[in-house]
């Protein structure tokens, strides 16, 4: 058998799908489609020196590494290298090319420090020490069964507090763009992010393939968005929380909760059957109200760090 590591090549659907698919495979809980793999490429931001990588054994993908520089950092030099091989063809080499393969990448770039999300799980851990990562912080996976599940009842807002949907802001969405941009930064993170472009907001967040503005809701105060959750959805039952917060101002007030709400509720409705979300370890408000909506931990991640010298 013949394993050979390339770069993922843009125009070609099968390698795209053959990613996707690796991806899906590994990580269950994450949405990811041949489209949206296509998108990120294609837009990726010139700083990141973003690169996908694919393992291919006999003409098959067996596994990926999605690879770049942390170019949204104040701090240089971080890189990222995150590797994820098909379940049933593990053992045969194809993590370790890929890493290598990655390592030698970003260290032409300058990186110094980098950082691989690896599943909690021991033959997973013992690979990354094995080649020289150490573990970090972590994070969890959650799964909410909407097709069968109970989802708390629906409030009206509070006075002053309208609810809208992305969609509503399609005409200007840049209020939508600084709300994310001030809850991110205070998300639990070992990397500092600054994100200050809204050009490329627009190109990754706004415009990406799985983003459904129609199912974002957003907590509006005097034609403020305050709170939010943002929604996205892979083409079939499957729709994702990727975040979700209130800016600085108006937390303690359940505006998060309110908004999530109602996401899920419509997500229901529109025939989704399950919903995904994820949380930083350490981010107890966050988890208390997840586990309150019903979602429950389905699996665990572990960052891990290598220095290169």
């Amino acid at each position: 058998m013949t394993m050979t590591v390339r770069d993922l090549r843009p125009g070609v659907r099968a390698d795209f799908e053959g990613f996707a698919r690796v991806r899906h495979l590994a990580l269950p809980f994450y949405l990811v489609t041949p489209d949206s793999l296509a998108h990120d490429l294609a837009h990726a931001h010139p700083d990141s020196h973003y690169r996908p990588l694919v393992a291919e054994e006999d003409g098959e993908v067996i596994g990926t590494a999605q690879v770049g520089i942390v170019h949204e950092s104040p701090e240089p030099g971080q890189g990222y290298v995150n590797v994820y091989v098909h379940p049933e063809r593990t053992g045969r080499g194809a993590g370790s090319q890929l890493v290598r393969a990655a390592e030698e990448y970003l260290a032409g770039l300058g990186a110094t420090k980098l950082f691989a999300w690896v599943l909690d799980e021991p033959d997973n851990r013992a690979f990354a020490e094995r080649h020289g990562y150490r573990g970090s912080r972590s994070a969890h996976f959650l799964r909410l069964d909407l097709a069968h599940g109970t989802l708390p009842p629906l409030q009206d807002p509070p006075p002053g507090v309208e609810l809208r949907t992305g969609a509503d802001f399609a005409d200007d969405p840049r209020p939508l763009f600084a709300l994310d941009s001030e809850t991110m930064s205070d998300e639990p993170s070992d990397i500092a992010y600054e994100f200050t472009d809204y050009e490329a907001w627009l190109e990754d967040t706004w415009n990406h393939p799985l983003l459904s503005r129609e199912l974002t809701s957003v907590a509006v105060v005097d034609g403020r968005p305050v709170a939010f959750s943002a929604a996205r959805t892979d083409g079939g039952t499957r729709y994702g929380t990727v975040m979700t917060g209130t800016a600085r101002a108006f937390r303690g007030r359940g505006l998060a909760k309110l908004a999530k709400t109602d996401s899920l509720h419509r997500a229901r409705a529109a025939g989704f059957t399950e919903a995904f979300t994820g949380n930083d370890t350490g981010n107890e408000p966050m988890i208390a109200i997840n586990k309150w909506f019903g979602y429950e931990i389905c699996a665990t991640e572990m960052r891990h760090v290598r220095e290169l010298t």
